[in-house]
């Protein structure tokens, strides 16, 4: 399957490309499939043709187990791009920062939200009444209230349901927005967007990897981000539920 576009900026394809070879190193300590990179060239990338088929509960739960499995390959620091890659990053089409941080709170207010919130406020899709309460809660995670002693998970980071496709034999990770962050966000993103078993996933993810009591209360905290993303160039109706999570944020 060949992807292009004749506007990409410098580095677009070549930045998924070293995603996927960097989620995919994962896959010899069993973390989770990733599609297979045949060729990439500026603004064009060629990936290996998936068979799609239905998932399956038991599908989901051994998904889960791999999705551990890669987080925990880790990354270099709060932020890092895959290793060996040193240009943009970009999640869908926008720009995303990298950054070295040794405290997740700070990187993913600074890098993960406020950027795609300036963009949501130029355009209008986050009222001042909205803004107010997303900075309160912001500044929040920046102060470090939710970081933990969590290392540098090895992020899709860019994980909703389309980004995960099934064939006959499991899940396969596509187009990335790779990058060191918490394993949380990426298991909060897809619950923000959904996912077939998603019980089943998480599951497979906490029998392999425990995640730490109280997880399902911090997901709003973990889609701030793909929230703020949404909000800065889907409408209004992502800048509501923005601010819905900021709110509920502020209320742990």
């Amino acid at each position: 399957m060949v992807k292009e576009r004749r506007d990409a900026p410098a580095g677009f394809f070549e930045a998924e490309a070293a995603g996927l070879r960097w989620l995919g190193e994962a896959q010899a300590a069993g973390g989770a499939r990733v599609v297979r990179v045949e060729g990439v060239a500026g603004g064009r990338i060629e990936l290996e043709r998936i068979r799609e088929s239905r998932p399956t509960p038991e599908a989901a739960r051994a998904f889960g187990a791999a999705l551990a499995a890669t987080h925990a390959a880790g990354a270099a620091a709060f932020g890092a791009p895959p290793d060996g890659w040193d240009g943009p990053l970009f999640i869908g089409r926008r720009p995303l920062p990298s950054a070295h941080e040794s405290s997740w709170g700070r990187f993913y207010a600074r890098d993960r939200v406020l950027p795609y919130l300036d963009i949501a406020v130029d355009a209008g899709t986050v009222r001042a009444a909205e803004l107010s309460v997303i900075r309160e809660a912001v500044d929040r995670v920046a102060a470090g209230e939710f970081d933990d002693d969590e290392p540098p998970a090895r992020l899709h980071g860019d994980l909703w349901n389309g980004n995960l496709l099934w064939d006959a034999q499991g899940g396969i990770l596509i187009d990335p927005a790779a990058h060191g962050g918490h394993r949380e966000t990426d298991l909060a993103m897809l619950d923000l967007f959904g996912a077939p078993y998603l019980e089943e996933i998480v599951a497979g993810y906490d029998d392999a990897r425990p995640l730490r009591a109280g997880r399902r209360d911090r997901i709003p905290v973990h889609q701030l981000h793909p929230l703020a993303v949404h909000a800065a160039g889907h409408g209004p109706s992502y800048g509501r539920a923005l601010a819905d999570a900021a709110r509920a944020t502020l209320a742990l």
